[in-house]
């Protein structure tokens, strides 16, 4: 081994995921352990797993069963599950896979470099996963790789029970971290120079840390100089709050970008999903932003073929698109998670069935989509600057407050810049513009 060891983290699965895998990164490097330029490379090597649908998890264990060969080749490697899988099938892993080492679920995290450490003295296989309803402390920072943009996570695990949802499982129950630790790490990261913060939580709008509300959480990060902009996810519909629509409206600092997973138009179905609201209920809520905010992008996430759904509950699905009107939406065919509510009903939609409604689904959300952004050419809108378009490095991408992609001619000099840009061309995805730079 190195006397310097490293380590590859690999990452499936929502921001969350992303979040902890930074955390895991920040604690690795106080220990003195270095990023390995490649897999073949490390002395460690972690898969930070996602579970929520049954496409992320066996992308993961693919790829768990790609590092056999080099395990059998460097036997001294030592080679790690993190994350929800970990949580999920625990010391199954070990007996699943023989070429790996560690399972660490998800609130054992902040243990992944003691345990490695361990690890590589002892030589024993290692599982870890009898956190989950504690709180998930880090000591160091996390180490972030986007120099413009921080996620800083909030909240842990999730309190509903959505009859679809393995989360609680792999999660745990709610916990809030503390207001102050919170805006004391989004302090750290305005002197060192980022300028937007995504806060992150199962469910933002049940962040309470015995004091603090979300809302009252927003506006005590946006009174940190130095960001610029703030974002969050995810809004569980149910728990947004008129305070939080108010903060969102009354706070320059904080994006117009509502985020609220529908999940589906059927009061049939949203009721065997155990949501807690109803279209209409879904409908007003939407209503009540746009009338607080007019210029509020709001996005969503649909699920077709959840077992049960009629052709008539589809529709629905479809009347809701139609009348909501959102940005843009996340759209997925429902699977069968072990563990949830849901698995217990029969997987009933046919294969076919639901690949073609969700292509009806994604036709008529991507046409609202696409006629949302054509009635935005010939308006200014507000542009961070992220960096080059992934398609020409003499094109540049940066993002509006409500998230959108624009793309725009200008200097690589203006990259972590804020400027307007006049929008001439749009489509469903992407708007693409007129850069007005006034700045030095």
């Amino acid at each position: 081994m190195a006397e310097q060891p490293t380590y590859s983290l690999i990452t499936y699965g929502c921001q969350m995921n992303e979040s902890d895998s930074e955390s895991v990164a920040g604690d690795l490097a106080a220990r003195g352990w270095q990023r390995a330029e490649s897999e073949d490379q490390a002395d460690v090597i972690l898969v930070n797993t996602c579970v929520v649908r049954r496409s992320a998890e066996q992308r993961a264990l693919g790829r768990i069963w790609q590092f056999a060969p080099l395990k059998r080749r460097r036997p001294d490697v030592v080679i790690g599950i993190l994350g929800c899988l970990a949580q999920k099938d625990g010391r199954a892993l070990l007996e699943q896979f023989p070429h790996v080492d560690l399972v660490v679920g998800t609130r054992d995290l902040p243990r992944v470099g003691s345990l490695l450490g361990e690890i590589r003295h002892s030589r024993e296989r290692v599982v870890c996963v009898d956190a989950i309803d504690k709180p998930t402390p880090f000591v160091a920072e996390p180490l972030r790789e986007n120099p413009l943009k921080a996620r800083v996570t909030i909240m842990y695990g999730c309190n509903n029970d959505c009859s679809y949802c393995i989360v609680p499982r792999t999660r745990g129950r709610e916990w809030s971290r503390p207001a102050a630790e919170i805006v004391g790490e989004v302090e750290r990261l305005a002197q060192r120079g980022w300028r937007e913060v995504m806060l992150l939580g199962q469910n933002v709008n049940s962040y309470h840390d015995g004091q603090c509300d979300f809302a009252d959480l927003l506006r005590r990060v946006a009174e940190v100089e130095g960001i610029e902009r703030i974002r969050y996810v995810t809004s569980h519909p149910k728990d947004l709050s008129d305070r939080l629509i108010e903060a969102v409206a009354t706070t320059p600092k904080i994006c117009e970008n509502f985020h609220l997973p529908a999940q589906a138009g059927s009061d049939r179905v949203l009721a065997r999903m155990n949501r807690g609201y109803g279209r209409d209920d879904y409908s007003r809520l939407t209503q009540r932003i746009r009338r607080a905010i007019p210029q509020a992008v709001i996005t969503t996430d649909l699920m077709v073929g959840f077992p049960g759904e009629t052709y008539e509950d589809f529709e629905d699905t479809l009347d809701l698109a139609r009348s909501v009107r959102w940005d843009s939406a996340f759209t997925f065919i429902y699977s069968t998670r072990d563990g949830t509510p849901a698995v217990q009903w029969p997987d009933d939609v046919p294969s076919a069935v639901k690949k073609e409604r969700l292509r009806r689904l994604i036709e008529v959300v991507e046409t609202i989509s696409n006629e949302i952004n054509q009635a935005m050419v010939g308006r200014r809108e507000e542009v961070l600057i992220e960096g080059p378009s992934r398609r020409s490095d003499e094109m540049l991408m940066g993002r509006t407050r409500g998230d959108k992609v624009v793309i725009f001619a200008g200097p690589k000099e203006w990259i972590e810049r804020t400027i307007q840009v006049k929008i001439t061309r749009a489509a469903a995805h992407t708007l693409f513009g007129n850069a007005e730079w006034h700045g030095s």
